[in-house]
């Protein structure tokens, strides 16, 4: 069973930073895209920040040239820092991998971390 471990969630204030780890361990054959979703009080969860197949980056538009996604393949971590916070980006931050397969003929599946809260005072 693959397991994603979430850390370095926080109160911060507005303008702050902060970074956020996500390790995937587990058997693992391959991931096909890995990164941070959120979901604030009262919405849906929305993309944040994620690598897709390729290793190419996809960003929502709210956190561009603010959150900056990266990874560490050989340890099966990504990382997202998170720079300029702002109150709106305060909500509980999920890491997903998805296109997962645990060995080389087996299923694809996907998989969501705990979560991590955010808070950004202002």
């Amino acid at each position: 069973q693959v397991q994603l471990v979430e850390s370095g969630g926080g109160l911060v204030q507005a303008g702050g930073s902060l970074r956020l780890s996500c390790a995937a361990s587990g058997s693992i054959f391959s991931i096909g895209a890995m990164g941070w979703y959120r979901q604030a009080p009262g919405k849906q969860r929305e993309l944040v920040a994620v690598f897709i197949l390729g290793g190419s980056t996809n960003y929502a538009d709210s956190v561009k040239g603010r959150f900056t996604i990266s990874r560490d393949n050989a340890k099966n971590t990504v990382y997202l820092q998170m720079n300029s916070l702002k109150p709106e980006d305060t909500a509980v931050y999920y890491c997903n991998a998805n296109g997962v397969k645990e060995y080389y003929s087996g299923p694809i599946r996907g998989f969501w971390g705990q979560g991590t809260q955010v808070t950004v005072s202002s």
